[in-house]
């Protein structure tokens, strides 16, 4: 929510008081950071000479560029605000959302479909399906893409505004205009191969951003030992500690159901749905220049992906424990589900940060919140002027015009898509938890997406009307049981909510779609060669060269390796 103003009382300490005391080294250091990213954007113009370059970089970018661009663009506000957000509610349940929630779903992406989406040379998700599907099941695709794009980078856009709000203390509206004004210029210049070199750069600066943070506020609580005590001793209890069964996060009392929900809507359903067809992240894999160098991309992301619950989560939780502020709301709300206050779990980690890093520090922590908020954003965004231009203006408004024109479409969608987000930011500050908004988004448009992919992929029978009838079908049921949680029909608490709507959508998008395949008439199998697993030779869905490829870039070896660490996570921490 907006921050309170100072003269408002409220019965928990005012988030109008949270006002970072920023030194002159502080705002020299934010203000270095936005030096380089406008630089990125202006070097990266140079670059652009045709729609392939704005759009995809040329399809030129190295593999270890696109890995850590993958991940950035990742570390938006669901990473930074949401997942500390989560570790101050829940604590280590939250790690679900990184090994069971992130980890096998990039590595399928790697391993399976990116050798698809690279080979056909397609230049968006959206336009896959309409290879694959037609244009009924492209077009609901490519509008629900759009649409779920400016709602998640009002989010990023949102809690980047938050961050010049509590560090100059203007008014969120203007905060939020500025902040746009900043993510729009990059990348209205260089187009995709700004917001990736900046997205590099922006991995660097959160993690030392976010390093410090929970270094010091681990000291601050008396070690890891004075953390577990503290934890044990507040609302949620020792659970806090114990990643299953979650039933805090999944809402499920019974430990069984709590298990199967995580499993199955979170680790199968949502993050599926989430990896393997979100554009905003496969774009970054398809600006490589090798299928090998694609696969590698959401495998090389994995690993640092693993590690990032551990600057994030528990500098979450260590603010709900040392924080005066979020204690007490932490209680607040323990004592009763429907208090509302001024103080969020999203000001978690601001408030940790008011606390216990000094000046110097503070100037690379704010500029870690604005590197990661600017990611996330201009992830949306790009991912956003790409599907618009491509696969709605050109195929639906405009065909055959210049190249320069469709370029020029295409910074004007940042435009329009940067303005509409000024607008859905307000949307996403009515929610007090960050995650629970975008895991409800996620079940309305990943969720049926993935069951139309996985069905489409594997089957071949599955036809055209199948594919758009499926997803309208899956996204509706969705929307449905959002609809009747928000009504009382049915109460969970935490995320269960967006995690059955999730597996409703993509149990009803696989039924509909296999009923609707039996009455009506497939594509004919030489129009499915590299869309359709069975019908695409071997030869088509790998590189030529990988075999003669060193140990550590051969995509399979690298999966297997992350795959056993994050099995070893979750039992060593579980």
């Amino acid at each position: 929510m907006p921050l309170a103003d100072p003269a408002v009382p409220t019965s928990v300490h005012a988030a109008a008081t949270l006002r970072l005391d920023a030194a002159p080294v502080d705002f020299a250091l934010v203000a270095l950071y936005f030096v380089f990213v406008l630089g990125i954007g202006l070097m990266a113009r140079r670059r652009v000479s045709s729609s392939i370059d704005f759009f995809l970089s040329g399809r030129s970018l190295p593999a270890w560029v696109t890995g850590l661009a993958f991940i950035s663009a990742n570390l938006g506000a669901v990473e930074i605000m949401g997942m500390s957000a989560n570790g101050a509610e829940y604590g280590f349940p939250t790690f679900h959302y990184f090994w069971i929630g992130a980890v096998p779903a990039m590595l399928f992406l790697g391993v399976v479909m990116m050798p698809f989406y690279y080979g056909s040379k397609v230049r968006s998700v959206p336009e896959f399906m309409r290879r694959r599907f037609g244009t009924g099941a492209h077009l609901v695709n490519a509008l629900s893409f759009a649409i779920a794009q400016v709602l998640i980078a009002g989010v990023n856009l949102y809690l980047l505004g938050s961050i010049l709000n509590v560090l100059l203390g203007w008014p969120l509206w203007l905060s939020v205009a500025v902040a746009a004004v900043i993510v729009l210029s990059y990348i209205t210049l260089g187009g995709l191969s700004a917001a990736i070199y900046n997205e590099v750069l922006q991995f660097f600066v959160i993690v030392a951003a976010l390093l410090p943070l929970t270094l010091v506020g681990l000291h601050k609580a008396g070690g890891w030992e004075g953390l577990r005590d503290k934890v044990t001793g507040s609302p949620g209890g020792a659970e806090q500690l114990e990643s299953w069964p979650g039933n805090a996060l999944s809402g499920f009392s019974n430990n069984f159901l709590s298990v199967i929900g995580i499993v199955f809507g979170l680790g199968f359903v949502l993050s599926f749905g989430y990896w393997t067809t979100n554009f905003v992240e496969v774009q970054r894999a398809m600006a490589t220049h090798s299928i090998a160098a694609a696969r590698r991309t959401p495998i090389i992301g994995a690993y640092p992906k693993m590690f990032i619950p551990l600057i994030v989560v528990i500098p979450g939780m260590i603010s709900a424990v040392l924080v005066p502020q979020m204690a007490e709301y932490k209680a607040a709300k323990a004592a009763n589900p429907d208090f509302s206050g001024d103080t969020t779990y999203n000001q978690a980690l601001l408030y940790l940060m008011k606390d216990v890093l000094p000046n110097g520090l503070l100037g690379v922590g704010l500029a870690g919140l604005l590197a990661a908020f600017m990611a996330g954003m201009a992830a949306n965004i790009s991912a956003f002027n790409t599907v618009f231009s491509y696969d709605l203006w050109q195929q639906y408004v405009r065909k055959d015009r210049s190249d320069h024109y469709y370029l020029s479409i295409g910074r004007l969608a940042t435009v329009g898509a940067t303005v509409a987000a000024i607008f859905t930011a307000f949307i996403a500050s009515s929610f007090s938890n960050m995650m629970d908004y975008l895991q409800t988004l996620f079940s309305f448009f990943n969720a049926p997406l993935f069951a139309t992919f996985i069905l489409g992929m594997f089957w071949r029978r599955m036809t055209p009307a199948a594919g758009w009838i499926g997803l309208v079908c899956g996204t509706g049921s969705a929307i449905t049981v959002f609809l009747l949680h928000k009504a009382g029909v049915f109460e969970l608490s935490g995320q269960g909510s967006s995690f059955v709507a999730a597996g409703v959508a993509f149990v009803v998008d696989i039924v509909v779609s296999v009923a609707v395949t039996q009455v009506t008439r497939p594509k004919p199998a030489a129009e499915l060669v590299g869309l359709v697993y069975s019908e695409t030779p071997k030869e088509l869905r790998t590189d030529p060269d990988e075999d003669s490829l060193p140990w550590y870039q051969r995509p399979v070896l690298l999966a297997g390796i992350a795959l056993v660490l994050v099995i070893a996570l979750n039992i060593v921490v579980g």
